[in-house]
């Protein structure tokens, strides 16, 4: 028999919830002054709720107004990080080709996947490539960025399946030892999806992963989806509509949608997870690690001290979370 006590009370429950008082939550004071000031000033949050996955009419619009909120968070990084962009057609996507100007000649051989978050809904066009300057800079590595489909008119698999092709676009490029593939929130739930299907194809794997805040389970079970909600201030709540569009009636649980079920026991790259204490999807990450670690896989955690999905925005907290990335990833790159 489960039972709940009601903090602040003597009364018990046997419905198995821990029924918490309200309480406010203070900005901490072990954080930098710049992650105060954005815990104390958020972005806005979403203007719209979710719409139902079948208003096909109502999911353009919602789309379209999230994509602008992503072009207005990342515009300022073109002029911050120097580099050559180009587009490369695939099959059904395209992908960006970041040249950063400080990519010395004895690393030309070196390349990185990016593969970008937004929900599995936006974060693409143009804003896949700019997303992917300041990693491509720091690293003074030439970084892939792949543009892939997404819903309405993409659903799952479309995505994966254009993520897979740009692997395998890298790999006709660069050896599998000098590559990395990068993921970030629904990014972060593509890339591992993607090694795990191409591992099973008999492809080579990458030198090294990086999973920063991965989207790696869109059925939403994680602890901190209820403990972190709206604590985080970035990605405030769950998003099962949103999930519901992007899986088109495939179970949530299939690994291919959400990769922290996958079987690792087979291999997997070393991997550097990274997440932070007011994450909604901290819980996520840290299932997905203690998958990779039964496995054997080599997998480290970094936890960062109040961190909302995705960072700060620019506070130095986020220089430290880009150089660890950095660091992991050159680090296990080959020339």
């Amino acid at each position: 028999m489960e039972i709940s006590v009601n903090a602040g009370s003597n009364e018990t429950s046997l419905k198995g919830d821990l029924v918490v008082p309200e309480r406010r939550i203070p900005v901490p004071m072990t954080i930098s002054s710049q992650a105060q000031a954005f815990l104390a000033a958020p972005p806005p949050a979403r203007e719209t709720e979710e719409p139902d996955p079948e208003d096909q009419a109502a999911w353009r619009v919602y789309i379209d107004s999230m994509q602008e909120m992503v072009m207005s968070h990342v515009s300022e990084l073109e002029f911050r990080y120097p580099a050559k962009i180009e587009a490369l057609p695939l099959a059904n996507a395209s992908l960006y080709v970041i040249t950063p100007e400080n990519l010395a000649p004895e690393d030309e051989s070196r390349a990185i996947l990016y593969v970008h978050g937004g929900g599995f809904i936006v974060g693409g066009d143009r804003a896949a490539a700019i997303a992917a300057l300041p990693l491509a800079c720091a690293s003074g590595c030439r970084v892939y960025s792949i543009d892939y489909r997404m819903p309405v008119d993409f659903p799952f698999p479309a995505g994966l399946d254009d993520v897979c092709d740009a692997y395998l676009r890298v790999l006709e490029e660069h050896r599998p030892e000098n590559v990395a593939v990068f993921g970030v929130s629904a990014g972060g739930g593509l890339a591992p999806a993607m090694l795990i299907r191409m591992r099973d194809r008999g492809e080579p794997l990458p030198a090294a992963a990086v999973l920063f805040t991965p989207g790696a389970d869109i059925s939403e079970s994680g602890d901190t989806y209820e403990t972190n909600q709206h604590i985080d201030v970035v990605l405030k709540t769950r998003m099962p509509k949103t999930f519901a569009l992007y899986a088109n009636g495939t179970d949530l649980r299939d690994p291919e949608l959400s990769p922290v079920f996958a079987d690792y026991t087979k291999g997997f790259p070393p991997t550097l997870l990274i997440s932070g204490t007011r994450d909604i999807l901290l819980s996520t990450t840290v299932i997905m690690h203690r998958a990779l670690r039964r496995a054997g896989i080599e997998a480290d955690l970094h936890v960062f001290e109040a961190m909302p999905h995705a960072g700060f925005r620019g506070a130095p907290e986020d220089a430290e979370v880009l150089a660890e990335q950095v660091r992991f990833i050159t680090e296990r790159l080959g020339r």
